[in-house]
């Protein structure tokens, strides 16, 4: 596992904006006012105020995953930013009954069974707790439309390079398969449709109070198997914290998934529970890299 550098504001800004095309349930950012509804035919309609403008977007045309394959892009919504016929609307939207959601704005039930979702979230954060600039930090609101099950994030913690760093790794599936794509810039922003990063905040760390942005990195690829060092990168690193939360966008227009876990306190090599903890995470480790080979150090 190769050591994570600070990435400059240039880089930062072009893996927001290569990210940003990929990620067909974006709405819209900084959004207010929301509201959700969903029509016999199967035409969402989200409305919503921006920069004291009310929108009224229709989406339709998508409904859960593919698996990565290079034969077919992934599923995207149709989108309407126009806000033509919205009066003529006829919200059919049931009752939400699905599975528990990470930063959940609205949901509800359609007449057809599936579900669908608007989530909040603020996923371009400048690595390391830097400086909010050019954009990023934007509230996104995602739109998500499922039928059946929804992606899968797992996260545990150890230490690594013997107990000098604090250390997260996990995997991102999806009805039981590995969630990855094929092609990413050298900062790891997806150049396909397929591709997920994995976002970190880490929770009472060296930056601060309450939760931070640590880094984003790709789940690889045929894996989905992630693994992340808290490195020196800055001069206020290492990121380390009480605890992580860890996101990442859904695959195709499903919704986006969350996992906090907590952190751990600094490796003490004469401790034996620390050593068989160790242990006993790096079996862990192996036992879900598979044919991976880039999270092997321990």
């Amino acid at each position: 596992m190769g050591r994570h550098l600070l990435l400059p504001l240039t880089a930062a800004v072009l893996l927001l904006s290569t990210a940003t095309a990929n990620a067909s349930e974006i709405i819209d950012r900084n959004a207010q006012s929301v509201r959700l509804g969903v029509d016999a035919s199967g035409h969402a309609l989200v409305t919503y105020t921006v920069g004291g403008r009310v929108m009224h977007v229709r989406a339709w045309g998508a409904v859960d995953a593919r698996q990565p394959t290079t034969g077919r892009p992934q599923v995207r919504f149709r989108k309407d930013y126009s806000g033509r016929d919205w009066t003529s609307f006829r919200n059919q939207c049931r009752a939400y009954d699905g599975p528990k959601l990470a930063f959940q704005v609205a949901a509800c039930a359609s007449s057809d069974g599936s579900y669908w979702a608007l989530q909040s979230w603020r996923r371009t954060l400048p690595n390391f707790d830097g400086p909010r600039r050019g954009g990023l930090g934007a509230w996104e609101l995602h739109l998500s439309h499922w039928s059946g099950p929804i992606a899968t994030l797992e996260a545990w913690t150890d230490w690594v390079y013997g107990g000098r760093y604090h250390h997260l790794f996990g995997r991102l599936t999806y009805d039981g398969q590995p969630v990855y794509g094929f092609s990413a810039t050298h900062v790891g922003s997806p150049l396909d449709s397929y591709g997920r990063n994995i976002y970190v905040d880490t929770f009472d760390s060296r930056y601060g109070k309450g939760w931070r942005r640590e880094n984003a990195f790709l789940a690889h690829r045929p894996t989905g198997v992630f693994c992340y060092g808290f490195y020196p990168s800055t001069s206020r690193g290492p990121g380390n914290g009480a605890k992580y939360r860890l996101t990442a966008i859904g695959p195709g227009v499903t919704p986006d998934v969350s996992v906090t876990v907590p952190g751990l306190h600094d490796y003490d090599p004469k401790s034996s529970g620390d050593v068989a903890y160790e242990h006993q995470q790096n079996a862990l480790q192996d036992s879900i890299a598979g044919v991976d080979k880039k999270c092997r150090v321990h």
